[in-house]
């Protein structure tokens, strides 16, 4: 089973880095607000970068890896793969668990 690490922002590009096995679902919940904390508060909608992984152990350190960079190198990082910060989840037809 794959597990993701991702990183979901909003329009003022305010960013939120997560991991999860089940991608779409989660990022469903975060679109649907349906997970009261930062996501929530900040509507923070757009998934803009994910890394797909092979265990929870490998995601779970990558995770922490992008927490502890500064946020200079974390969107340098996003802008590499997605430089114009689509909502790579925009045409995900998932409903929020």
């Amino acid at each position: 089973m794959p597990y993701y690490v991702y990183i979901m922002s909003n329009r003022t590009r305010t960013i939120y880095t997560g991991v999860t096995s089940n991608l779409e679902g989660r990022v469903a919940q975060h679109k649907a607000k349906k997970i009261d904390g930062f996501t929530k508060k900040y509507d923070i909608t757009s998934l803009v970068y994910y890394e797909e992984l092979r265990t929870a152990l490998e995601a779970i350190s990558r995770e922490k890896q992008l927490k502890s960079f500064r946020r200079a190198k974390k969107m340098a990082l996003i802008k590499s793969l997605n430089p114009k910060w689509q909502d790579l989840a925009e045409d995900w037809e998932t409903d929020a668990p």
